[in-house]
């Protein structure tokens, strides 16, 4: 077969077997998917199961353990007995970790695969001789595909038509010029045996983007073998991204080792001082010690505490996603906490996109206004459906248009478009050049009052008649234009020019000026009942919602007020004005304005800027090809999944499937109980395990032993691990979105957080310490340090501490369900907390009573009051704490 780009665009449709009108059936379309397989580059393979486990085992800490299980081990032999219990405890401790590591992971994985299969790109495309929506993984060679202004094309394409239709292949070309693609074969010059992809301009490919116009194209080349698929194995293959919270938490385990190691190499060296630093007589001490040492090291350091932030992280990021709001970058999740400002498109997003025509002011004839609206517009009757089908504004001018008989018997094919330009956000506004029944050629321009108004030099009379535009004309044309406006009613003009013959040139500079005014109409588009609630929770979150839209001022104000984002005109502004303020000034206004009107999408980016300027945390919403340079430059840039284009969908942190301002508001809220949530486990584990670090070192110093090597182990796997995540499905607290947005600048521990920490390991460390010595009368009848020290006398006050630690951090989870509010305030409760506490609860009865673990664990039975004298010292944990926060919460008012 000939090279596409060198055959005509007949002869490449015969090759596929398709048709440029009909496109290809769904049956041959899945028969040729079978074939040629998806449309998707090839992914980089996944880590073997096998291998994820051993890089869970490479961790420092869990090395560490594992030397210590063997060194046990040997000179246990060497001594003629091995302490196999122990050994085989280490290892079982070592494998579950890394399994519970991987499951944790591969649930991670799980929930990013949804996302983003959530947020897969789509493609118009022509089947059966319908206009649907398909992913674009669907695609197959022979598929007829639709193109506009920021689509990503889908796949590498033959171009069967062109209007105006530039594409950007820097990509794979590095030229950054849009290239502007034609329709005819391309000639091979004399001397060369090839084409360069830059100068293939009948074709599109795979990873560029339509920048201007609009076009139709036929599928060639799929998946890897499209041009991108040729290069895909050089491409960089993606980094997992972590978010700023994550690299803390990782630098904060590497202080945490380096200081913990520390403390072992005190403890080692006490114990070496103590024993007169006699080596070779005691070599079992040695064990002991270094095995007391690295275990704490395995305990104290919250090897967890990454894991179990990763996986809140991704069970949120799955929840906002049953609530419309999809993230496509994990660091949004964090930054949607500290919003403070969401500058949001007004058409689709706070008002419904449902456009109804209820109101014409026409000067020319009734019929030539509908048709001209109707014709200069994308959108298509559906006979069968009996409604228009396309972009939501230009379905409204065409179901006006039949509302008045204009598809009936044909009507609307007799007119046959030869020319365009097409709309763009700059000029705001579109024309068509039509052929007539009677043969000549007429230029339709529709677009925004002010802009369609200023390139008219003459007026349609009723009757058909034209005459000069005056002064009188345009300023009762404006008049009905602000009336309608001031009704919230969105307005467009239609113009005319004519022709006796074909334009050759169908540029807007050509086609757009010395144009007839014709007429004006009035649509509305309701405010979608949702987003004024929405705007009131906003504010009282400390959150200021800016409206900005193409509309007119008039427009934009009322229902700016309407919804509560502005209270009078003062507080609106045009592009026009702005652009007469400089940045300087505007930074120092731009708390000033609530309302956008008439806006350019290089404005949206200076409104950015300004409140940037002022270290503001901003949102801002977009869904054209222009807008995503202001979508990047946000904080948290939001594309639109309806109506938005692919190229501001790829550059957003987050895209709203509804396209809704209200989903902005709930994401926020779950931004919000996501981080909070992750601060109560990070206080939840490191107050844990500052009290167990706090025991050892008490007790080492002292001269006895509090806890074996495996006790820790069993408290650092089930006491800390399984609340912790279940205090990560926490609900939001009440009064969430009743507080400011928090400081972008703020560290994980910001607000006291440290002081709470230290606070709750030192008062766990003294129930814990008091529990051992209450074990040991108990046991004894009186307390002798020195018995203790011997080593005789703490088998029950290691049974009591165990039970009062591993029983005070389930208390204490309950505790970490808020940092503030009273345990007994909250209404609603975590029936994920109660199962992981009930779990840590039977396992550590299990270990305690079970008597074959017990004699593994060191374990005596105790006496019912010793049992309930432990249970009831660890309870206090909650009656301290509910005093710490009233305190607390005095303190902070």
């Amino acid at each position: 077969m000939v090279k596409e780009y060198l055959a005509s665009a007949d002869a490449v449709l015969e090759e596929q077997s398709s048709n440029a009108e009909l496109g290809l059936t769904s049956a041959v379309a899945q028969q040729r998917l079978a074939e040629v397989g998806p449309n998707k580059l090839k992914e980089e393979e996944k880590t073997p199961l096998w291998k994820r486990f051993f890089e869970q085992m490479a961790d420092p800490m869990v090395i560490m353990l594992i030397v210590a299980a063997v060194i046990s081990a040997v000179t246990g032999m060497i001594q003629g007995e091995a302490e196999w219990p122990d050994v085989v405890i280490i290892m079982a401790v070592v494998i579950i970790n890394s399994v519970l590591g991987v499951a944790q992971e591969a649930k991670s994985e799980q929930a990013l695969a949804a996302l983003q299969e959530m947020s897969a790109a789509q493609s118009k495309v022509i089947r059966d001789g319908k206009l649907g929506h398909l992913p674009s993984a669907d695609l197959v060679p022979g598929d007829i595909v639709i193109l506009e202004a920021g689509d990503s094309v889908p796949a590498d394409c033959r171009v069967l038509e062109s209007a105006s239709m530039k594409i950007e292949e820097a990509a794979l070309t590095g030229e950054s010029v849009p290239v502007e693609k034609h329709t005819d074969a391309i000639e091979l010059a004399a001397d060369s045996d090839d084409v360069p992809l830059g100068d293939r301009k009948n074709m599109c490919y795979m990873g560029s983007t339509v920048v201007y116009g609009r076009g139709r194209a036929v599928v060639v080349a799929t998946g890897m073998k499209t041009e991108m698929g040729k290069i895909a194995d050089a491409l960089t293959t993606a980094k997992k991204e972590l978010t700023p919270l994550q690299i803390k938490l990782n630098e904060l385990s590497g202080i945490l080792t380096k200081l913990v190691l520390g403390i072992c190499v005190v403890i080692f060296a006490v114990d070496l001082i103590r024993h007169g630093g006699d080596l070779g007589s005691n070599p079992e001490m040695i064990l002991d010690t270094f095995m007391v040492a690295v275990s704490l090291a395995v305990a104290a350091i919250p090897e967890g505490l990454v894991a179990v932030v990763t996986i809140v992280l991704s069970m949120g990021v799955t929840k906002m996603s049953k609530r419309q709001a999809i993230i496509r970058k994990m660091t949004a999740v964090e930054t949607l906490g500290c919003t403070q400002i969401i500058c949001s498109d007004k058409t689709g997003t706070l008002t419904q996109n449902k456009m109804t025509v209820v109101k014409h002011e026409v000067e020319g004839p009734d019929e030539l206004h509908v048709r001209a609206m109707a014709l200069c517009s994308d959108a298509t009757w559906d006979a069968e459906a009996g409604e228009a089908q396309g972009e939501p504004t230009e379905c409204a001018l065409v179901n006006d248009a039949a509302k008045l008989g204009f598809y009936e018997n044909g009507s609307a094919a007799q007119y046959q478009r030869v020319g365009e330009a097409p709309f763009d956000s700059g000029r705001k506004m579109m024309s068509v050049v039509v052929k007539t029944p009677e043969g000549t050629f007429e230029q339709y321009t529709k677009g925004g009052p002010d802009v369609v108004l200023g390139r008219c030099t003459q007026v349609m009379n009723a009757d058909g008649s034209i005459e000069p535009m005056t002064d009188a004309r345009r300023d009762k044309i404006m008049t009905a234009n602000t009336d309608m406006a001031h009704q919230a009613l969105r307005v467009l003009a239609s113009a005319v020019r004519l022709f006796d013959e074909e334009p050759h040139d169908f540029s807007p500079e050509a086609l757009e000026h010395d144009l007839i005014f014709v007429g004006l109409s009035g649509m509305i588009d309701p405010e979608r009942p949702e987003v004024a609630p929405a705007i009131a929770e906003a504010k009282e979150a400390g959150i200021r919602p800016v409206m900005i839209t193409g509309d007119h001022i008039d427009t934009a104000v009322a229902i700016a007020k309407n919804l509560g984002i502005c209270e009078d005109e003062s507080q609106a502004i045009t592009g026009a004005q702005l652009d007469k303020i400089s940045d300087e000034d505007f930074r120092e206004k731009v708390t000033e304005y609530s309302v956008y009107a008439r806006v350019q999408p290089e404005h949206k980016a200076r409104i950015v800027d300004a409140w940037k300027s002022r270290d503001k945390i901003v949102a801002m919403t977009g869904d054209g090809v222009n807008d995503a340079p202001s979508i990047k430059r946000a904080d948290i840039g939001v594309g639109m999944g309806i109506t938005g284009t692919d190229v501001t969908k790829n550059v957003a942190d987050m895209v709203l499937a509804d396209d809704n301002f209200a989903t902005i508001i709930n994401a926020v809220e779950e931004g919000r109980r996501i981080y909070d949530n992750i601060r109560k486990v990070i206080q939840f584990l490191l107050s844990a395990n500052i009290a167990e670090v706090l025991s050892v070192f008490v007790a080492t110093l002292v001269g006895f032993t509090i806890f074996q090597p495996v006790q820790l182990l069993w408290i650092n796997l089930i006491t800390d691990c399984f609340p912790a995540l279940a205090l990560g499905m926490e609900d939001a607290e009440g009064d969430i979105m009743k507080r400011k947005p928090r400081n972008a600048t703020d560290g994980v521990f910001a607000g006291g957080m440290a002081v709470d920490i230290v606070f709750q390991g030192v008062v766990i460390t003294l129930l814990v310490l008091a529990s051992f010595f209450v074990g040991v009368y108990f046991d004894m009848g009186y307390i002798n340090i020195a018995d203790m020290v011997a080593g005789t006398a703490d088998e029950e006050g290691v049974t009591m501490a165990f039970i009062t630690l591993s029983m005070v951090e389930i208390f204490h989870c309950f505790n970490m369900r808020s940092r503030r509010a009273s345990l007994f305030s909250m209404k609603k409760q975590n029936k994920w907390l109660w199962g992981a506490a009930l779990l840590a609860l039977v396992l550590t009865v299990v270990v305690v009573e079970f008597h074959p673990l017990a004699v593994v664990f060191g374990f005596m039975e105790l006496p019912l009051e010793a049992l309930a004298c432990a249970i009831g010292l660890a309870f206090l944990i909650i009656p301290i704490m509910e005093i710490y926060k009233a305190i607390m919460r005095a303190v902070e008012k």
